[in-house]
Parts: C-alpha cells; sequence; structure tokens
C-alpha cells in the first residue's frame, strides 16, 4: 500500500499532472457538473481580444519575452539586475547562473500576494511600487546588499546557513513593512525562507556541489540532467518539486511525500490514492519560468517551454471571472472570505490553468502563430496576467482580485 501511495504521490509531482487533472475540472465545468462555478465559454473570444489588445500595447511587435521573475527586476526600462551583473567580475558562466537561481529563489518565495496597501519605496526613484514588482524591487535590494549571503564579501549570494538565521525582523526590514505598511503573510514568508535554507543545508549532494550549500546549487544539478547541452522545462519543475517539496508549510502528504501546492476537490474521482487531489505548484512552476533565462545565459538550451502550465493565480483566476468567462454559482460567493484550502478556491484555480491553455490556443489562431513561436510563457506575459490586472483595477478600486482567498503568503 505505502508503495502505491508513494507512486500516487510522485505522478502529482509534475506539470503534466497539473495539466491533465486541470483539464479534467474543466470537462465537469463545461457538464455543469461542478459546485461552485459555472462557465460561459462564449465569453472566451473576448478574453483572446482583450490579451491580444493588451499584448500589442506592452508589445507592439509582438516580441515577447517569456513570463517570469526577470521582468519585474526592470522599472521604468531600467534593468537592475542586468546592470548589477554587469558589473561583476564573474568566474565563469555558471559562477553567475548560481547568482541568478539564488536571487531567483529566494525573490519567487517571497512573491505570494502582498495585500492592497503595503509598497515598496524604492531608494533610486523614490517611487513607491505595491504587489509582485514591489516585492521584486525589494528582494532585489537585499539580495544586492548582501542579507542573504554568508559571506559579507560575496554579497551576491544567497546560503544555506544565511537562510536559516532569517528573522522577521530581518525581512520586515528588507520589505519596508511596519504598522502603517502592513504586508500579508509576513510571518509565512520567513519561514518559508528559513525552511529554505534548512533543507538547502542539508542536502549538500544536491545543492553544495561547488561551494557551500545554496539555493544556486541546483543550476549544478540541472546542468548534470542536461543531455547534448538541452534540457525540458518539466524537468525543472520536477526537480524543484522533489527536491524542494519538504520546504512548504505542512498541508497533504501522501506516502510520505509532501505534495506542496496540491489540494482536495470532491469533484475528481481518480480510483486510486490520488482520489481527489489537484495538484498546481503556483509558485514552483513560476520558479520553474524564471530559472529558463540563466540557464540559457549559461549555455544549456531549454526545450519543451509548453510542458510547463499556466499559473493557477489570482490575476490569471481573476482574468475568467471578470471577463464573465467564470461565473459564481452563489453570489453570495464574492462577498465572502475563503480559505486557500477550500473547494471553491481549488475549483477556480485548477479551472484557470485549463482556461490559459484555451486562451493561448485562440490567441495563436488569431496571430497565426504555432506554439514554438508563441509558447505559453509568452501568452502570459504578454498577456493574461497584465489583463487580469487591468480588469481588477477597473472593477474594484483596490484592484484585488473577485475571489476573496485567505493567504498565508506561502501560496499565491
Amino acid at each position: 500500500m505505502a508503495n502505491s501511495e508513494t507512486s500516487a504521490a510522485l505522478s502529482l509531482l509534475s506539470a503534466a499532472a497539473v495539466r491533465e487533472r486541470a483539464h479534467r475540472m474543466l470537462a465537469l465545468a463545461l457538464e455543469d457538473k461542478l459546485p461552485n462555478f459555472r462557465i460561459h465559454p462564449d465569453k472566451m473570444d473576448g478574453v483572446v481580444d482583450l490579451v491580444l489588445q493588451t499584448t500589442r500595447e506592452a508589445y507592439p511587435s509582438l516580441d515577447v519575452p517569456f513570463h517570469s521573475r526577470w521582468r519585474h527586476f526592470i522599472l521604468n526600462g531600467d534593468n537592475r539586475w542586468a546592470a548589477i551583473a554587469s558589473r561583476t567580475r564573474w568566474d565563469d558562466a555558471a559562477a553567475r547562473a548560481r547568482a541568478e537561481f539564488d536571487l531567483a529563489m529566494v525573490s519567487v518565495f517571497l512573491d505570494a500576494g502582498a495585500g492592497p496597501t503595503w509598497r515598496y519605496r524604492d531608494q533610486k526613484t523614490g517611487v513607491a511600487i505595491g504587489r509582485s514588482e514591489g516585492l521584486a524591487l525589494a528582494s532585489l535590494a537585499m539580495f544586492e546588499n548582501g542579507a542573504f549571503s554568508a559571506n559579507a564579501s560575496e554579497p551576491l549570494r544567497a546560503d544555506g546557513s544565511a537562510l536559516n538565521k532569517l528573522s522577521v525582523a530581518d525581512l520586515a526590514r528588507g520589505l519596508q513593512v511596519s504598522d502603517a505598511n502592513p504586508l500579508v503573510g509576513l510571518d509565512g514568508r520567513a519561514e518559508l525562507l528559513r525552511s529554505l535554507g534548512r533543507l538547502v543545508a542539508s542536502k549538500p549532494d544536491i545543492f553544495g556541489r561547488h561551494d557551500a550549500p545554496r539555493p544556486g546549487g541546483l543550476f549544478d544539478q540541472l546542468a548534470s540532467r542536461a543531455e547534448n547541452g538541452r534540457l525540458p522545462a518539466p524537468v525543472i519543475l520536477s526537480e524543484l518539486l522533489q527536491q524542494l517539496g519538504p520546504i512548504w508549510p505542512s498541508r497533504l502528504s501522501l506516502g510520505g511525500v509532501a505534495l506542496g501546492d496540491c489540494w482536495k476537490h470532491p469533484a475528481l474521482a481518480t480510483g486510486d490514492a490520488s482520489n481527489g487531489l489537484i495538484p498546481l505548484h503556483k509558485l514552483s512552476q513560476w520558479l520553474a519560468y524564471s530559472l529558463i533565462e540563466p540557464l540559457q545565459a549559461a549555455g544549456i538550451e531549454v526545450v519543451d517551454i509548453d510542458g510547463l502550465t499556466g499559473l493557477a493565480e489570482y490575476r490569471n483566476g481573476g482574468l475568467f471571472i471578470d471577463s464573465g468567462v467564470l461565473a459564481f454559482r452563489n453570489a453570495d460567493d464574492a462577498q465572502r472570505e475563503h480559505e486557500v484550502a477550500s473547494p471553491l478556491v481549488v475549483e477556480w484555480r485548477a479551472l484557470t490553468v485549463a482556461l490559459l491553455d484555451r486562451l493561448a490556443e485562440g490567441v495563436r489562431q488569431r496571430l497565426k502563430l504555432d506554439a514554438r513561436s508563441l509558447p505559453l510563457a509568452k501568452v502570459l506575459e504578454g498577456g493574461s496576467w497584465a489583463a487580469g490586472r487591468k480588469l481588477a483595477r477597473e472593477r474594484r478600486p483596490d484592484a484585488s482580485p473577485p475571489v476573496k482567498v485567505i493567504s498565508d503568503g506561502t501560496v499565491f
């Protein structure tokens, strides 16, 4: 029994499992068999129109970069990380890649929803920036100043030992949190980074092949998985899920395997040990997308980028509710607060993943492009995420998502 449970658990630690179960949820929605949402597929054409319009406004030539954390280190055309990296002397391409892995991993793990009121005041421009972009610039400033390094003479790194000692006060200082500038889930974010530090230190064979154990040591692990210089993007996610799974707060586990961003929904029957389980792996996939560019810059060709899925978070998900593709069965649910583990939130997030695939197909058909020339990662960036934010701003004064989610700062 334990072996079958472990096997079932491992099968959920993949992008393929996220996509397959999300599309099963969509099939149930199309049959009007879900408890919380109705679907109106006829509204999808309008969403395609909006995403195309949003993409053309941001990228008139349609030369769209990947959706990744690296976009958020650019403020008004000023690429902060590129400037830092260009004035740093790197021993080799791998040394820079390890630093970029360190930065991406720490920054993404801090990147759950910040709440509507928190702002980061940028030291360079004086501009106050909220949400994901503010968290990115704050984490970059902390990284540049050595906040995550165990070696004062080498600030541009994150060490397991330093992360393990990170206090809530340290993080609050770096993120400029105060009574007047509250951040949702501050304690959860700090504990997540400490957990990352402990785990990295406990696996020197994975994270310490080149020097002291650090998140960036995963670069060497992934480089070893490349064949003929090529690495499939789903392998990045599988490594992240299998190596980092234990750092997430105590949620579901199966056969002794921590399942991470994986939840239960009563409508999804599978008939095996994974019955009712919906994997989503949002932060891990956001991180996988964000590790593609450092790998490419180090000479590793990342292939099968569309093997990853869309991200089950509130901007993409909000796009489909605010556009009318998804509608609450019970209108009162729009006013209530919902736990992340609630069937309503799980249902919404799974439908978001499947609908993003449909959206990408629609955008490609309009542009007469294929998945190779316009992968999902570019549709997200162009794209769906910005369109979701635009609709939120139009519909609610604080641009909050259409579902009120109780967040601990570790999901989305």
